[in-house]
Order: C-alpha cells, then sequence, then structure tokens
C-alpha cells in the first residue's frame, strides 16, 4: 500500500504572526532610548569630571574672606565733615549691620529675590528666564548675587559657557566658604554705581550727599536700579530712565511685601534732589583739602590713593564757611566799586531754535558757574531789560537795579565788540534775593587763613576766589610785600633797644643816599602825603605813618631789624636789611604772617601753623599725629612777655582808634587788635589782626601785581573781610582779659620796662627837626635868597 509506505502525511502549514513589527519598532525605541541615556550619562560624567578636576584649580577666596578693596584717601574736618576725597575708586567701606534694611531689601527685590533661598544658583531663577526669552520677552538674566561677586572679583564679563561654568562652581565655592550676609556685605561694597563710586554707600553721598544710613526708600531705590547698567540708570546722565527703573524697584519691593501701601505711595511720588556736581562736598574747602592731599603724598607715597587714609585737618566747617563767605564778598564788592568790563563771550544764535539752543548749551559748559556767579546766555537786550538763559535752561529776566552794574554796555552806542546783546555771554547772580543782577567774575585774588595762636592749628583756609578757576594757593605760595602790616615786628625790635610807646619821634619828611637803602637815593612819604611832626611811637603806629617807622629802624639799625624779624618766623633772604624794610618791602605770605602776628596773641611764643591733625587707616588706626609746639612752653618763646603786652595793646588802638577803626566799631570787642598794611602803589592790601584765642590774616591783590585803585587801602579791602568772618567766628567767644604781665611800670597813661622807666632809654628821636610848616617857610626863605 502507497501510503503505508510513504508515512503519515505531513501537518498543514499555519497563518504567518501580523504581531511582528510592533514589537521590532519597540525594540528599536528602546535601544535608541537606551544609547541616549547612555551618551546623557556619559555626557554627564564628563561634565562632573570635568567640573571635579576645575574645581581644585578654581582660583583662591582670600580676596573675599580677607577682603581689602581699594579705598581712597579722604580728607576730613575737625568736625568729620567730608571734605575732599582723592583715589580711581571712591569708596566707603560699609559693614552689613550697618547698611540700612531698606538699602538690602532694594537690591534684593531687583537683583536676587529668592538670595537666601538658594545655594549660589536660582535653578527656578532660571527656568523662569529661559520661559520668559523663550516667548520673546525682553531677555532676561538668571545670575545671582553670588554669581554678581564671582564675576566681579575673579572672571571677565565675556558671554561663553566656560566662563558661565566656571562662575556656577565658584559661586559654589563662595556659598561654602562666606555665610549669605558676608556675601551679601562684599557684593554691596564692591559694585560699581556710576561716577567712579563703588559701594552703595559711596553711591549715597555722591548722587544725594548723604550718609547711607540717611537715605529715604525712594533713594534707595535709585541706588539699587545702578548695578545693572551704572551709565544707563545714571540719574545724573539720563535722570527719566532712573526714575524708570525706580518705579519699577518700588513695585517690586511692594509686590514682595518689603514696603506698605504708604511707603509705597509717598516713595512713589518722593522729589529726589541729585547732586549734579559729584564733587562737590558740603563745605567749601578745596584748598585745604589738596594742602592736605600733597602733604599725605609726602609721607606715603602710592599708597595715599589706595590704602584707605583718612586725613583729619584741624579746621573746623563753621570756620571755613565764614572764611569763605567774607572772602567772597569782600572780593565781590571791590568789584562792584569798579567798572564792567562786558561780556565774557559772544555766541551765533542764528539759524532755528534747535541750533541755537545746541550752542548755548555747547557754550555754557565751557563757562562754569561760580558758586552762586552763574553763566548765562543773552537772548534779548535792551536799555530797560534784558532776558538770559541759564545752563539748566531756566529763562531770566533782569530789569531795574539789575542792570545798573553794566548800564554803560547796555547803550546803543557801545561798542559792538563789547557790548551786552542777543549771544552774549553774561554773569548773574541772585545776592541772596529773588532779582537777578549783573555781575562778572573777578579779575583780582584773594587769601584769607585762621589759626589758633596756642598751638598753631589752622581753623580755616581759604587760598583763592575760587579753585576751580585757580588752583594756586595764595595762602602759602603767594609771596608778596606785607607793607604796613609788617611795621609791628619793627616797633617790637625798638622795644628791646630802649624805645617804648610813649617817645617822641618827629613825623617829618626824610631823606636817605643809596648806601642806606641797597639801591638808589630815596625820598619816601607818608601815604596821605601829611606829616604832623613830634608824635609818640603808639600813635605812630596807631596812625601808620611811614616817617615815624623809617625812623625807628634808622636808630635801631637794618640789621638788628631783620634779624630781630626772623624770631617771628620771616626769611632773612626775603626781607634785606634795608631801611625800606620799615614799610615792608621784603616778602611774606598770609600764612607765615599768621604765625607771625600769633607771637602777639599768645604773649610771646613762636608757633608753627599746621593743617593735619591726624591720619589713620581704613581701620581707624592712627597712623600719624601731629605734636605741635604750643604757647605757653618756655622753650618756645621768642620775645619777652612785656614786649608782646606791649604790641597788643598798642595794636588794640590801631583796632579801635587807628587805621582799622572799623574793626572796632563793628565788632565792639575791647580785645581784638591787629594791622593794616597796604604797600607802595597800592598794589598789596592786608590786614592782620586777632583776637587772644584766634589770628585771622586778609590778603587781596592781583596775581601780575598792578595797582588796586589810587583809594584802596588795607582799611578798605582786606579788613571786612577780617570782619566778616570775625563776625562769626567770635560769636560765640567770651571777651578775653590780658593780665599786666610783671617788670612794666604804669607812669601816667603810658607802661614802661621797669628797666626804662621815664627819664631813660630812648627819649625821642629826631624831634630837634623843625615841624612841616616851619620847614616849609624856611625852604621859601631859601628860595628867594639863592
Amino acid at each position: 500500500m502507497k501510503a503505508s509506505q510513504n508515512g503519515p502525511a505531513s501537518p498543514a502549514p499555519q497563518p504567518s504572526n501580523k504581531a511582528r513589527p510592533p514589537r521590532t519598532t519597540k525594540r528599536i525605541l528602546l535601544t535608541l532610548l537606551a544609547l541616549l541615556s547612555g551618551l546623557a550619562l556619559c555626557g554627564v560624567l564628563v561634565v562632573v569630571f570635568a567640573l571635579a578636576m576645575a574645581y581644585p584649580n578654581l582660583p583662591a577666596l582670600d580676596t573675599l574672606t580677607d577682603y581689602r578693596p581699594k579705598m581712597p584717601l579722604r580728607i576730613f574736618t575737625a568736625d568729620n565733615v567730608l571734605i575732599g576725597e582723592f583715589g580711581e575708586e571712591r569708596r566707603t567701606l560699609v559693614h552689613f549691620k550697618d547698611i540700612p534694611d531698606v538699602m538690602k531689601k532694594a537690591v534684593l527685590a531687583i537683583e536676587d529675590d529668592r538670595y537666601y533661598e538658594h545655594g549660589g544658583i536660582d535653578y527656578l531663577g532660571i527656568l523662569r528666564a529661559a520661559l520668559h526669552n523663550a516667548t520673546g520677552g525682553a531677555r532676561q538674566g538668571a545670575s545671582t548675587i553670588t554669581q554678581q561677586v564671582a564675576r566681579n572679583f575673579f572672571l571677565s564679563s565675556e558671554q561663553t559657557l566656560k566662563r558661565k561654568a566656571y562662575e556656577a562652581l565658584l559661586a559654589y565655592k563662595i556659598e561654602k566658604n562666606l555665610s549669605k550676609d558676608q556675601i551679601l556685605e562684599v557684593y554691596m561694597n564692591q559694585i560699581y554705581l556710576g561716577q567712579r563710586a563703588f559701594g552703595f554707600a559711596s553711591a549715597a553721598q555722591i548722587y544725594f550727599g548723604k550718609d547711607l544710613k540717611d537715605i529715604s526708600i525712594a533713594e534707595a531705590a535709585m541706588l539699587a536700579g545702578l548695578p545693572k547698567a551704572p551709565s544707563a540708570y545714571n540719574p545724573v546722565v539720563n535722570p527719566k530712565r532712573a526714575r524708570q527703573r525706580q518705579q519699577y524697584i518700588l513695585l517690586r519691593m511692594h509686590d514682595l511685601g518689603y514696603i506698605t501701601d504708604a511707603q509705597y505711595a509717598q516713595a512713589k511720588g518722593e522729589d529726589l534732589k541729585i547732586k549734579t556736581d559729584s564733587t562737590a562736598f558740603g563745605v567749601h574747602a578745596e584748598y585745604v583739602a589738596e594742602m592736605a592731599r600733597q602733604l599725605v603724598y609726602e609721607q606715603f607715597k602710592e599708597d595715599t590713593y589706595t590704602r584707605g587714609l583718612n586725613v583729619f585737618t584741624t579746621i573746623t566747617k563753621v570756620d571755613q564757611d565764614a572764611a569763605y563767605l567774607a572772602l567772597r564778598r569782600g572780593v565781590m564788592e571791590y568789584e562792584r566799586r569798579h567798572p564792567y568790563r562786558g561780556p565774557e563771550k559772544y555766541v551765533d544764535l542764528g539759524g532755528s531754535k534747535g541750533d541755537a539752543d545746541e550752542a548755548i548749551e555747547s557754550e555754557l559748559a565751557e563757562h562754569p558757574d561760580s558758586d552762586d556767579i552763574v553763566a548765562a546766555v543773552v537772548l534779548a537786550a535792551s536799555p530797560q531789560q534784558v532776558r538770559a538763559v541759564l545752563a539748566s535752561g531756566e529763562e531770566i529776566a533782569i530789569s531795574g537795579p539789575g542792570l545798573a552794574f553794566a548800564r554803560e554796555w547796555l547803550s546803543p552806542k557801545a561798542s559792538e565788540t563789547r557790548r551786552i546783546r542777543r549771544g552774549a555771554v553774561i554773569r548773574v547772580s541772585q545776592d541772596g534775593g529773588s532779582a537777578w543782577t549783573i555781575t562778572q567774575l573777578p579779575d583780582v585774588e584773594s587769601a584769607f587763613v585762621a589759626v589758633d595762636p596756642g598751638d598753631g592749628a589752622i581753623q580755616a583756609l581759604v587760598g583763592g576766589f575760587d579753585f576751580n578757576r585757580s588752583k594756586f594757593n595764595h595762602v602759602t605760595q603767594a609771596w608778596r610785600q606785607p607793607g604796613s602790616s609788617f611795621k609791628p615786628f619793627i616797633y617790637s625790635a625798638a622795644l628791646e633797644r630802649g624805645l617804648s610807646p610813649a617817645t617822641l619821634i618827629n613825623d617829618a619828611p626824610i631823606s636817605f643816599d643809596a648806601g642806606s637803602t641797597g639801591g638808589q637815593a630815596w625820598e619816601p612819604k607818608n601815604y596821605d602825603n601829611q606829616y604832623e611832626g613830634p608824635m609818640t611811637m603808639r600813635r605812630g603806629l596807631m596812625k601808620s605813618k611811614n616817617m615815624i617807622s623809617i625812623r625807628i629802624l634808622n636808630k635801631i639799625g637794618a640789621r638788628y631789624g631783620q634779624e630781630y624779624a626772623t624770631r617771628f618766623g620771616f626769611d632773612p633772604d626775603k626781607n634785606p636789611p634795608y631801611l625800606t624794610l620799615a614799610l615792608g618791602a621784603g616778602a611774606t605770605n598770609p600764612l607765615q604772617m599768621a604765625g607771625a602776628y600769633s607771637v602777639f596773641a599768645n604773649g610771646g611764643y613762636r608757633i608753627n601753623p599746621y593743617l593735619i591733625s591726624k591720619v589713620t587707616d581704613a581701620d581707624g588706626k592712627v597712623l600719624s599725629e601731629a605734636r605741635p609746639e604750643r604757647a605757653g612752653v618756655e622753650a618756645n618763646r621768642v620775645i619777652d612777655e612785656r614786649n608782646a603786652w606791649l604790641m597788643d595793646s598798642m595794636l588794640r588802638d590801631v583796632a579801635h582808634h587807628g587805621t582799622a577803626a572799623k574793626a572796632g566799631l563793628v565788632l565792639k570787642r575791647p580785645d581784638i587788635a591787629g594791622k593794616t598794611g597796604t604797600t607802595n602803589d597800592s598794589m598789596d592790601a592786608w590786614f592782620a589782626g586777632y583776637q587772644p584765642h584766634l589770628v585771622g590774616i586778609a590778603w587781596i591783590g592781583y596775581d601780575t601785581p598792578r595797582n588796586l585803585g589810587n583809594k584802596e587801602t588795607g582799611g578798605g579791602l582786606a579788613l571786612p573781610i577780617w570782619i566778616g568772618f570775625m563776625q562769626q567766628a567770635l560769636k560765640t567767644e567770651p571777651v578775653a582779659e590780658r593780665p599786666v604781665p610783671a617788670g612794666l611800670v604804669l607812669v601816667g597813661d603810658e607802661y614802661y620796662y621797669a628797666e626804662n622807666p621815664p627819664g631813660t632809654g630812648v627819649q625821642s628821636l629826631d624831634v630837634g627837626i623843625p615841624a612841616p610848616a616851619e620847614q616849609k617857610q624856611r625852604d621859601a626863605v631859601r628860595n628867594e635868597l639863592f
């Protein structure tokens, strides 16, 4: 049988499985996922390995853990008012506990509101910024304050992944080594905020003229807007953009619950007073600050500007303000007595209004204001009214008395090159009132210095009319003839040569040959050309008679007079031993004169004026301190106490009955004394005076010596400055009594040295010479005969 031979029949074939393709796709996807996961893991491992390798190579944090930023040199008054700051980085280091809470909150609100919640990197912030940037909004960053500290101290600002990675690692390292408060303290002291200000304490002073502890919420918000872009949000340069950012920060502070609804409303509407001159300080002491800087640099060299030195001067704010105002007032009074010189320049105001405005702005930038003397460009001018515009854009009108000073130059007949017309650059001031007046910047210069005669501490110093116009310090650098203000030192020398205040000396003409003067033959004259015949030495000083001084020096010897003057600090080489020395024909400066007059004020002791009381480092450690010579120490005595008392007595007569009688009339104090000084041809005007506890020296003159005016004298020019200062400085000072020293005897109404009573010593000089009227008659007879 075939069937059995071939075996059983084969089973029927099964249909194919349709589910295989899905299983294959799944396997492929799983394989790809595993591959990508592996690659990602490898990537993470590589990154972690790279970061692990990079971490040990990160820079040390010494500059943070031992934070010592560059600190500028700061100059202060004796009563701690900042008057000067020198250095590339203007910074005031302030500790965390001293930073006001409102300033911290303003910074956190805009820079890093989750600062105390993250560990240096704000992942939520990064995600938020990424989503915001992906939606096309204004680009946001997500750097934390810690990352900014890392970048500012150790990295550049380049936008690369490598820099970002290092920034993140450094932020992590910083957070592990410093507390949150320490990091925030460093940030708020280090960050640049424009106008050369580093840190918020310095910025508060520069933008608002305030200590950081005194700023308002609105001011804190304005400062907090600066770190992002100091130039773009600078309230001085871009006030509109700065205010917009400030308003946004206030809103953030409100939304975060940092300020209440009432605080937000008040801060939002607060009108901020921004300091437009970031170099201005609370007191005009520019010459003092520059003097102090030079003195400190001599000692500390380049460390002067980075070590954070604090220099405390001897001046006080109230005295410095009084000196500054008195000097400015005195100089401007002189200017008003002399002719108006015309506009400083002319500007072409043709073309469109926009072109004219641009020309005005450009020109006024070249004519900076001098305190209350403001530059303006004339828009229209007539003899009745002048309209002008200031640098601020304010338009002003000047009329009536305000035109009086320059009326001659408003006439149509005035020269076209000097007339006040459209486009003229003029000076105006308000003189304490609301009405504007045409004025001018002075050509003349002036100086004032006040010293404590007890130890030489300088109480006030103004080296010129305007430091920004001329940095030449006339107190220390202007060597000028002292004129009659030098006479007291000749009189003092005479007391040691047997003369007394009662010695009779002839006020009559005298002449000398070239050998006596060191030059040519000399026929000196009294200032007023009036001669009164014999008078006492006391009266001769009181009336500043030249003939009296000359006869005194001729009697005691010019060489002795020169040597004696060195006791007061005068340089012998600047005061040659000729008879012209009797009229102050040598050279001195106001500071030297202050030291010299201190000898009369303190009873006969030589002191050396000094400016710096101490220098400290940034931590307050005293690095150097003044050890001045003091009155009362016998080793410092240079003239007899009796001599000083008699000279004080005679100089008091000058201040009450003589050429400086105005001082006594105005101040109404019996304890003031001094001497006027007017040089030959009225080129220099002085007043040197004192009260027993304060010496003041005032000077006026041109830098290139020339006549101040035929009727201008020390009593009319320099004395008003001295009086103006002393009115304020002596306001609370009690009248000083000066006891008569032992060794003086009173005979009649005059005092004498006990060893030279009346009838001894030099009783008279040249009294036998005929009086002027008698001599004139004799000369007339001689002329007829010969």
